[in-house]
């Protein structure tokens, strides 16, 4: 049986190149040969041992390819086409996708939902963290490349940019609106350019990090809070003349940034949740306002499917946004344990890594 190189997840704290049989390609597959992909923050909580997946699992689920080989009952796409697929691979006909709720995906359950249960690449099945990757449920989830875009224009649309996007539009940010976005990695950064798009006239972004800083007023920051220079509740609530912001976006998914994002709502805000959290957390009850307060807590799993990467392949060709600045290091798949170990420990100003053949 042909083989390929892949990223396996052997053990906590160790993930390794292996090899691995090329998968077979079932009568709704596309098998996508991988030119480019990444390394997220949810991979790092795998490699820490606080997301749990399987013993020989390959991870990563931000894939630009080109298709290898179609299913036989897949149409509408054609081998050899540059393509994305979404970090969330909805089947589209589970109850969850049918009532817009794609990435609960549980098509294979009584009632239809299973939490989480769109995110397969990396999770349930092998991620993309290889030389070939299996897309399930081709139809609904290949998203065609146009051709004046490159590799690292659209490798943030799979996850990062449609999950900084959604911050906002869970959010339900509105023109003339206030919105801070705590922690500027790249998720955050895209947060901010969500925020904007939304119409948002004030947005804070909150960080200490100077190049981060530096991109997320390229990408509509209006402000910057930096928390080493004191209380990020106290400037925010200045900043806003003791108002409060409208929408607080949680990007980094720690109990200090959540209590601090619900801190700075205004009576009646919301705070969307895009962190992952590894540990229980808590409600202050004056933060929450005794329950009376009217605020609002959302959260949101990265919406994927062919439509999402088609209007996110949109934004970057209309020069709306461009999210390129977020990819500062490279590495061939060969050396992808070194760029764990880059990544993972945040070194040398990385933001996001691209990882090609």
């Amino acid at each position: 049986m042909p083989k390929m190189k892949a990223a396996v997840f052997v053990e906590k704290n160790r993930i390794v190149l292996e090899d691995k049989p090329i998968p077979e390609v079932g009568p709704l597959d596309a098998l996508v040969r991988i030119t480019t992909t990444t390394i997220c923050g949810t991979d790092v909580h795998i490699l820490k041992g606080e997301y749990p997946v399987a013993k020989g699992l390959t991870v990563g689920h931000e894939p630009v390819g080109i298709i290898e080989k179609l299913g036989s009952s897949v149409v509408g796409f054609s081998e050899g086409q540059r393509v994305i697929a979404g970090a969330i691979t909805p089947s589209g006909h589970s109850f969850a996708c049918l009532c817009g709720c794609a990435s609960q995906d549980g098509p294979a359950s009584k009632h239809g939902f299973t939490a989480t249960g769109g995110w397969k690449f990396g999770n349930i099945i092998d991620g993309c963290q290889a030389e070939y990757v299996l897309v399930p449920d081709a139809m609904a989830n290949l998203g065609a490349v146009p051709d004046t875009l490159s590799d690292e224009q659209v490798l943030m649309c799979p996850d990062i940019m449609s999950t900084g996007f959604s911050g906002a539009e869970s959010g339900k940010v509105q023109i003339g609106d206030t919105v801070v976005v705590f922690a500027l990695g790249p998720i955050g950064l895209c947060a901010v350019a969500g925020a904007k798009l939304k119409g948002a006239t004030t947005i804070i972004g909150v960080d200490t990090l100077p190049a981060r800083q530096d991109v997320a007023r390229q990408l509509g920051a209006s402000h910057i809070v930096d928390f080493r220079q004191g209380d990020p509740v106290a400037q925010i609530m200045a900043l806003t003349d003791g108002r409060g912001v409208d929408v607080a976006i949680e990007a980094l998914g720690t109990q200090t940034t959540f209590e601090a994002a619900l801190r700075v709502l205004r009576p009646g805000g919301t705070l969307s949740s895009l962190g992952v959290y590894s540990t229980d957390l808590r409600i202050p009850l004056d933060a929450f306002a005794a329950g009376l307060g009217d605020l609002k807590i959302v959260t949101t799993l990265c919406p994927g499917g062919k439509e999402r990467m088609r209007r996110l392949m949109e934004v970057i060709s209309s020069g709306r946004v461009d999210l390129t600045p977020l990819v500062t290091h490279r590495y061939k798949l060969d050396d992808i344990e070194k760029a764990y170990e880059l990544f993972a420990n945040q070194r040398d100003g990385v933001m996001k890594v691209a990882i090609t053949p």
